[in-house]
């Protein structure tokens, strides 16, 4: 099988390369560079500035404002991104909600949303995961009750990313608690200024305050936001889980941290901090991670090129939950590695508590622990990697 690029692929690599150098702004660009926390502004400004070059929803259907990239294309973009140290658009409103209304929304849910979703004019949050309804999502039990034309709302969820932001949720709520738990479940769009809803923050172990719960007490949600039918939002939710494991890899931004790994090896020789043996012990471990992170990448193009085939960009095949366990652990690994490399210095989360002259102040050793916490989650979300292995199981080996 051919995995090599086309002509025509390297020139559109090409013109993402120089879009990023142009136009993606340089505190963007160092606070990505040196993993710190971008914050709503910082968000919103650079998903605006590639929305006004069309690249904001690239993979969603022309129609409605995608672009006719193909797999091979798609992979490129979101390689260049992370290599060009770029932020993702958001995925709540880029990957989940906004190509579910491409597919199951009715005409006025489209002509409401989807323009101010690509702007990120409304912020989306997720809300799925419950209490006691995470890994098993089908158990959930906010009830969302009819009454004329209202859904009355009650219950509560849980780990709702950037809720603290967000002026609507899409969520999953039962609505026939006697069907199977699977066929009770109804998708709802929901205004987060309604009466009745309250966002507690929960603090993360990087120090973050991103991850929320969200409390429901008798919130009237109009029944026009209802995606599809009644009972029928386990399909929609399947749906748009798909394209939430879309490129979960993350070959791109593995890439750009074997880089980052390298610069931070080179300062450390420089500053004397590095005798041989630790160089040639750090370098070995480095080469490592980079020999899987090729084989990974293989795998990855593998699927791209099926996908170019087949006249579609799902990556819907054995190799799925494969390339989201080995680009997870890769990811982790890499945040270890540059944990390894701060040494004593990187334990401490708050910038002030290094001096002025601490050695190689320049962020990188203060973003290293939290980056490190955070990136805990990755095996986790999208399908947890124990998950994933069952899936392997079954589907690759048949047992």
């Amino acid at each position: 099988m051919n995995l090599s690029f086309t002509p025509e692929e390297q020139a559109f690599r090409n013109e993402v390369r120089a879009f990023l150098r142009d136009y993606l702004p340089d505190d963007l660009r160092q606070k990505m560079l040196e993993r710190r926390h971008l914050g709503k502004e910082d968000l919103v400004r650079w998903q605006r500035i590639l929305n006004a070059r069309g690249w904001a929803t690239p993979a969603w259907p022309v129609d409605y404002g995608g672009q006719s990239w193909t797999p091979a294309q798609r992979y490129i973009f979101q390689e260049e991104m992370a290599l060009g140290r770029a932020p993702e658009p958001s995925p709540f409103n880029v990957n989940m909600i906004g190509p579910v209304l491409c597919k199951f929304g009715t005409d006025a849910q489209k002509q409401r949303f989807l323009t101010r979703i690509a702007n990120l004019d409304d912020w989306w949050c997720q809300g799925f995961s419950e209490p006691g309804a995470g890994s098993d999502l089908a158990s959930l039990k906010t009830r969302a009750v009819r009454d004329g034309d209202h859904y009355v709302v009650t219950g509560q969820k849980i780990w709702t990313t950037q809720a603290q932001h967000a002026d609507w949720m899409f969520a999953l709520v039962r609505t026939d608690p006697a069907a199977k738990p699977q066929r009770g479940i109804s998708f709802l769009l929901i205004d987060m200024a309604s009466p009745g809803i309250t966002v507690r923050p929960i603090e993360t172990i990087d120090g973050e305050r991103d991850a929320n719960e969200v409390f429901f007490d008798a919130v009237r949600v109009p029944s026009e936001n209802l995606i599809g039918e009644e009972n029928k939002g386990w399909d929609y939710a399947k749906a748009l889980l798909g394209h939430e494991r879309s490129g979960i890899a993350r070959v791109g931004l593995s890439k750009e941290r074997v880089l980052r790994v390298k610069e931070i090896e080179a300062l450390l020789a420089e500053s004397g901090v590095f005798s041989p043996a630790d160089q040639a012990r750090v370098r070995r471990r480095r080469v490592e991670l980079e020999v899987e992170l090729k084989a990974l990448e293989i795998t990855q193009l593998r699927v791209v090129a099926a996908d170019s085939q087949a006249g579609h960009g799902t990556g819907a095949n054995s190799a799925a939950s494969i390339l989201k366990i080995k680009g997870t652990e890769l990811q982790q690994a890499l945040t270890e590695m540059v944990v390894e490399l701060a040494g004593p210095e990187g334990l401490a989360m708050r910038p002030e508590a290094h001096g002025a002259n601490a050695p190689l102040a320049d962020g990188w050793i203060e973003a290293a622990a939290p980056y490190y916490f955070n990136m805990r989650k990755v095996s986790i979300f999208g399908g947890s990697n124990e998950i994933q292995r069952n899936i392997v199981a079954k589907t690759v080996l048949g047992l």
